[in-house]
């Protein structure tokens, strides 16, 4: 920061109260004061490191340019003087002993056979904040649920005495929502579509610098209430090589996630609630409450014209849940849609992606006289995805691609990069396996013959249960009495 004298550490250490509260990241002075209790984890963890230096903290869970861009410029107050700054010294609990001495124990790759396994070993080697945060959905989770048991009513109708000798899979078309250095290298080595969250815990230039020559990569964006942030941030994707621009569209308000919910009541100290008067103070969103302080509820078809002008890029929306709102964005000239419930975070009894991708496609069809998969207007689905049976399905049915999130965050916090690798090859010897056994030879074999969807939108049909999938599934929990002092 030119033309400011540096701040010395004994300056800044006087700065630990609720009432004044600096802290120092990565070099540099930051005044929080005022941030305190719209902190997404709430104030107590801010105030542990009040007048210290809070990187070690903050680098593991926040982009690196969170701080810069969200606080505003006088809250940044200069460079601290080399060596003079107080640290603390991060102490291991016992709980965390365990966790680590249970990383050591996990299974070889090898031994990890499909993407199940490897959400079932996250949740014994995560942060159990972690996995909270990653594996919460809405309200009672029932969409959360029936996203991967929708895939369950649909069955196939192979063919048979097809040569399949030789298979092409073209697994290069799927593609996950969740970004990570890692994520990024996995997918150029198996040909796989990257989409660069607007929230990643690595910088956007990070991922974009990480991807090899060629690589496709899309951004999925949340629209600013300041459209000028938005505008530059579109603009450098561009510039940068992105290929698509997925505009999220169902989150003018996040839902509640209570499984994050339990965890953020926990991180909060009461005495700081109370001190504040503010026990109405609204940490019901844990993590993602992060979203909610730029995201713009205001966002409306009438936009689409706007985005138009300040892009050359395909537009898709991301969050449609019914054939009319896919029918007015492809009558608007987008470039597709994504049928999408925000993985069971947002609206619980919002029906699955592939419920609605039949509903699309006959509607769409009957309308426009549209013919799917269509490369002039696409069709996208997520949610619930386990295996490369859910993924044939879905193409069969008029499905584009499939994007695939959870699944990858596990088998990247489990294994890191070759649990990525792994998942992806996972999925590709199962893809190709399933091809044969239907009896098609491309992706073009892949077609709505090959599936009886009839009970898709029954949603009380018997279907024989998913015992991987169940016991992965961690119950909801009631509120229980306080522990005896």
């Amino acid at each position: 920061m030119p033309g400011k004298a540096k701040i010395s550490g004994k300056e800044v250490a006087n700065h630990n109260s609720r009432e004044s509260c600096w802290i120092i990241v990565h070099d540099k002075v930051y005044d929080v004061t005022d941030f305190l209790d719209e902190h997404p984890g709430g104030s107590k963890i801010i105030l542990k490191y009040a007048g210290k230096d809070a990187t070690q903290e903050y680098d593991p869970i926040h982009p690196p340019d969170a701080i810069t861009t969200h606080l505003p410029r006088e809250k940044h107050l200069g460079a601290v003087e080399p060596d003079t700054a107080e640290k603390i010294e991060v102490k291991i609990t016992d709980l965390e002993k365990q966790r680590l001495e249970r990383v050591s124990r996990r299974p070889p790759l090898s031994e990890v056979l499909n993407l199940h396994d490897f959400e079932a070993i996250a949740k014994l080697v995560m942060p159990e904040k972690a996995w909270a945060y990653y594996s919460s959905a809405a309200d009672d989770e029932i969409t959360n649920r029936e996203n991967h048991a929708a895939y369950h009513r649909v069955w196939f109708r192979p063919r048979i005495l097809v040569d399949v000798t030789k298979t092409a899979t073209a697994l290069g078309k799927l593609g996950h929502p969740d970004g990570e250095l890692n994520l990024t290298r996995a997918a150029a080595k198996h040909g796989v579509i990257q989409m660069i969250p607007t929230l990643a815990s690595c910088s956007f230039d990070e991922l974009v610098d990480a991807a090899q020559p060629n690589q496709v990569q899309f951004l999925q964006l949340y629209v600013n209430k300041d459209r000028e942030v938005t505008k530059r941030i579109v603009q450098h994707a561009e510039k940068r090589g992105i290929k698509g621009l997925f505009i999220t569209v169902d989150a003018p308000q996040l839902g509640r996630r209570e499984k994050d919910m339990r965890m953020k009541f926990e991180a909060e100290d009461p005495s700081e609630v109370k001190k504040t008067g503010s026990d109405n103070v609204d940490r019901s969103q844990g993590a993602a409450r992060a979203i909610s302080s730029f995201i713009d509820p205001g966002l409306s078809w009438n936009d689409m014209d706007w985005f138009k002008s300040i892009t050359n890029m395909p537009l898709i929306l991301k969050g449609v849940q019914r054939w009319e709102d896919a029918l007015k964005a492809y009558d608007l000239g987008l470039a597709g849609v994504v049928l999408s419930n925000h993985g069971g975070r947002q609206l619980d009894f919002a029906r699955s992606g592939l419920e609605v991708l039949v509903e699309v496609v006959r509607e769409l069809g009957k309308r426009r006289g549209l013919k799917f998969p269509n490369e002039k207007f696409q069709i996208f689905v997520d949610g619930g995805v386990r295996r490369a049976t859910d993924v044939i399905k879905a193409v069969a049915l008029g499905a584009t691609a499939v994007g695939i999130g959870r699944p990858f965050l596990y088998a990247f916090s489990s294994y890191g990069q070759e649990g990525v690798e792994h998942a992806l090859q996972i999925l590709k010897d199962e893809f190709e396996m399933n091809l044969r056994l239907i009896g098609a030879t491309t992706i073009k074999g892949i077609t709505r013959e090959v599936v009886d969807c009839s009970n898709l939108s029954s949603h009380v049909v018997a279907v024989p249960g998913d015992r991987l999938y169940d016991t992965n599934y961690e119950s909801m929990q009631i509120a229980t009495l306080k522990a005896k002092l």
